[in-house]
């Protein structure tokens, strides 16, 4: 049997994940898997595009490269675009979308570059069929990705679909909720063993504890998902994507694991047991409206990852005051604990009074954020170095 063809390969990730999306590839078996801005090159076969999208828990989208070409003029797009065979991706029944990415082009705005590459994919269709596909930017068939860069461009297809962050589990949200793939990226970047206790004090609608079951179970991340846009490709081979399906070896992990989570809002209690229900892990996590500034954490020791429900998009009376309150809790009844905390106000965590252990830039949106641990020891960080072995 011969060899199945390599294909090129992009996923896409928020700033400051593209190192943890690179990892999740590899073990997937990508191949030449390179970092760039927000993204990672890859190659590999039509079974890979598969994996990647079921499993990747830090991707949006999984794009296919398909052509590269020299772009000195804007009618070079054009003309690129149009001798490309769409007729064998979509008829002119179905419906199309273009996204486009510019710097330092000969395009000053990409909505033109949109533009431009919709017309000649519509007039190839008008020339050879006699019908043109329509656009639909909410659910299209087909999904056109254009890269320019300098003098070159790229032109790939998404195989996703709708981004990978919308894994089907999440019946409500809260007014600042975090997306699936910065939660996840969180708790890998946390180094998280998946078998010790795990809390997240201030929950909202729960996607960061719903997020480590799945990783902790090893249930993919897109086990909730109904549709991916590779299954409408003219290559798509169903029986493959069948066998990834059914082979999943999700909840492995005995349930006995300590997942749990706590928020002050009792109706941000109920929304995140809605999710968790929903995501069928509700034997797996617990959680409970308690004020983390009057509770105790739920064990000695263990991980505690939480974002903050303060700073630019929920407002507070007095956010300096705020985060020295977290510190001080910390500082108390935190010790023997790895805590982790996510910060849009970089001036805010110096009220903290504690000294970081380990700390990444990564966006929340468009929101650049400190992601920063603090290893919490009982008395002095010296005196308990000196009582290691």
């Amino acid at each position: 049997m011969p060899e199945e063809p390599k294909l090129s390969l992009v996923a896409t990730t928020s700033s400051g994940l593209e190192e943890v999306l690179a990892e999740e590839l590899r073990l997937l078996g990508a191949e030449e898997a390179q970092v760039l801005n927000r993204a990672v090159s890859f190659k590999g076969p039509m079974e890979l595009v598969y994996r990647a999208n079921y499993w990747c828990r830090t991707a949006f989208h999984i794009l296919r490269f398909l052509d590269s070409f020299p772009v000195r003029k804007q009618q070079d797009l054009y003309d690129r675009i149009h001798d490309l065979h769409w007729e064998e991706w979509m008829d002119p029944d179905r419906t199309l979308a273009v996204h486009a990415v510019a710097s330092n082009t000969v395009f000053t705005h990409t909505q033109f570059a949109e533009q431009l590459t919709k017309d000649a994919i519509v007039d190839r269709f008008r020339s050879r069929c006699g019908r043109r596909p329509s656009v639909d930017l909410v659910s299209p068939f087909l999904r056109v990705h254009i890269h320019l860069s300098g003098e070159s461009g790229q032109v790939l297809v998404d195989s996703s679909g709708d981004s990978l962050h919308k894994r089907g589990y999440r019946m409500a949200t809260g007014p600042a909720p975090l997306n699936e793939v910065l939660a996840a990226g969180m708790i890998y970047l946390s180094g998280w063993d998946r078998t010790s206790p795990f809390f997240d004090p201030m929950c909202g609608s729960g996607t960061l504890l719903i997020e480590a079951a799945l990783l902790a179970r090893n249930i993919p991340a897109g086990q909730f998902r109904q549709s991916y846009a590779f299954r409408n490709w003219p290559d798509h081979n169903e029986k493959v994507w069948e066998r990834i399906t059914a082979a999943s070896p999700g909840d492995s992990v005995s349930p006995r694991i300590s997942i749990q989570g706590a928020d002050l809002s009792a109706h941000m209690v109920r929304i995140a047991e809605q999710n968790i229900a929903h995501a069928g892990l509700q034997q797996v996590i617990r959680v409970s409206r308690r004020d983390f500034r009057k509770s105790d954490p739920p064990s000695e020791k263990g991980t505690m990852i939480t974002n903050p429900p303060f700073g630019q998009r929920l407002a507070v009376d007095n956010l300096q005051l705020q985060y020295k309150q977290i510190g001080d809790i910390l500082k108390k009844r935190y010790a023997g604990w790895s805590t982790w905390l996510l910060a849009s106000d970089k001036q805010a965590l110096k009220f903290l009074g504690l000294k970081p252990s380990r700390k990444f830039t990564i966006f929340n949106g468009p929101l650049e954020c400190k992601f920063v641990n603090f290893e919490v020891f009982e008395g002095s960080r010296k005196d308990a170095l000196k009582k290691q072995p």
